[in-house]
């Protein structure tokens, strides 16, 4: 590797804050000489997957971390600003057990520890240091603060406590100079500790942006999510413009008198080796008594439903014959099956019979579910593909092998009844949710950007209302 890798970094998922574009990464490392590089996202994962994609192509290894918020006093405190403002400290994953571990910490940091912010506690942090290298973090960590206030002794007991919980071979003192105030004093103490305690040193900048010319968008995001207005000075804590994607020999100038600090950055980078499984499918298993194969079972349902829709006067003979809808059946339950998603087809139509059995409204089908028969036939969806002419290879397809995403609309006042039946059901830790991300259109950026540079109104608004919609 390179004399250097940057160990500590947002993307665009550190939202409103960072404004490092995830597919740009990777190819500013290569253009510095960098062989590795991290996202240590603020208290989450979202970008890890796309992260790593973007790292793989461009031929550069993608560590996996996250800027983890620690709670001042433990998780289940929430009383005020002394609970709010969880302490920084950043998790970096050596391997799958310490994905594992990463996720589970963020997942309950979420769950159980939300308050204003994503935070975890101590405790929990001890319960789950496998597989991860733990840096002390930014001037928001704990132990930087500490120094700040002149507890150097605290700050010690602190960094004894993490070296102790990862062992000492995981777990470095990060030093930062963005020729902010407390940069200096901070590194100076972190250098004293790490000579006192026998604890490793490594060399962090704090990468909000990807260039130096970048910084004043950066302040503007700030700007958007705090409602401040940039008149009024930078953001605080981003009073420099020093926390851009520096090259090796920035950070050796930076920190040429701390031992090894900028060495360890690749020591710890060839430490980390954990890539995302791309070949293997986790499905849900459709319960079966012993001896049956889901694939007779969805035959038999799918034959069933074929003829209560017929009873039901929902097919009409007129455009297709029987046979040609049995045959389209048989084709599409071959690919189904070659393909393995026959327990997929059975659960969704299974928390779909649950909504309608109750009185909850379901929506007929949407997006290219809609062009199976076979969920049709099963009442996954109330649409025949076939009388309007709808391709199933656009849902599946054997040459594309793609996972089955039934888009299903429940009525929104009891869309919890159904999520609470599939977790009874298939069992809690098979069930999630997941998230959707907003951008801001055109017009709504533009209205934000003048908040924040303290434009008028009218000004403003005139500007958005010329772009196009």
């Amino acid at each position: 590797m390179g004399g250097f890798v940057h160990l500590h970094l947002h993307s665009e998922y550190s939202l409103l804050d960072g404004a490092c574009r995830i597919a740009d990464i990777p190819k500013v490392a290569k253009q510095h000489g960098h062989d590795a590089v991290a996202i240590t996202d603020h208290g989450n994962l979202y970008g890890a997957y796309a992260f790593f994609c973007a790292c793989r192509d461009e031929g550069v290894k993608a560590i996996i971390g996250c800027e983890m918020y620690v709670a001042q006093r433990s998780m289940s405190d929430r009383e005020g600003k002394r609970d709010t403002s969880g302490e920084h400290l950043v998790l970096l994953c050596k391997n799958e057990q310490g994905y594992k571990n990463l996720i589970k910490l963020v997942s309950e940091s979420y769950v159980s520890g939300f308050y204003s912010k994503p935070r975890i506690d101590i405790e929990l942090l001890s319960q789950h240091t496998e597989g991860l290298i733990c840096l002390s973090g930014c001037l928001a960590g704990k132990i930087p603060r500490l120094i700040s206030s002149g507890d150097f002794e605290g700050a010690c007991e602190y960094a004894e406590t993490l070296s102790g919980m990862f062992g000492k071979e995981n777990f470095y003192l990060e030093l930062q100079d963005h020729y902010l105030s407390d940069d200096k004093v901070v590194c100076g103490a972190l250098l004293e500790i790490s000579r006192k305690l026998g604890i490793e040193l490594v060399a962090t900048n704090d990468v909000h942006y990807l260039s130096r010319e970048d910084a004043f968008n950066q302040a503007v995001l700030m700007c958007i999510q705090t409602a401040n207005v940039i008149t009024d000075g930078r953001p605080i804590g981003f009073e420099t413009d020093e926390f851009y994607y520096k090259s090796t020999r920035e950070m050796q100038s930076l920190f040429s008198m701390y031992p090894r600090a900028v060495e360890n950055t690749v020591r710890i980078a060839d430490m980390c080796d954990f890539s995302f499984v791309e070949d293997r499918l986790f499905l849900p298993k459709y319960p079966t008594r012993q001896g049956e194969d889901t694939r007779d079972i969805l035959r038999e349902f799918a034959l069933r439903g074929f003829e209560r829709r017929i009873a039901q006067g929902q097919i009409e003979f007129d455009k297709h014959t029987r046979e040609e809808y049995l045959e389209r059946a048989e084709y599409e339950l071959e690919v189904i099956g070659k393909m393995g998603f026959a327990d997929s087809y059975l659960i969704v139509a299974d928390y779909v019979g649950f909504a309608k059995e109750r009185g909850i409204p379901v929506g007929p089908g949407r997006g290219s579910g809609a062009g199976s028969i076979i969920a049709f036939f099963i009442g996954i969806t109330d649409v025949d593909s076939l009388r309007f002419d709808l391709l199933f290879e656009r849902f599946l397809n054997p040459e594309r092998v793609s996972m089955p995403d039934f888009d299903v609309d429940f009525c929104y006042t009891r869309r919890d009844e159904v999520i609470e039946y599939v977790k009874e059901r298939y069992g809690e830790e098979h069930v999630a949710q997941i998230i959707t991300f907003g951008t801001m259109a055109a017009r709504a950026a533009i209205r934000d950007v003048g908040r924040a540079l303290g434009m008028s109104y009218g000004s403003v608004d005139a500007v958005a209302k010329a772009v196009p919609r």
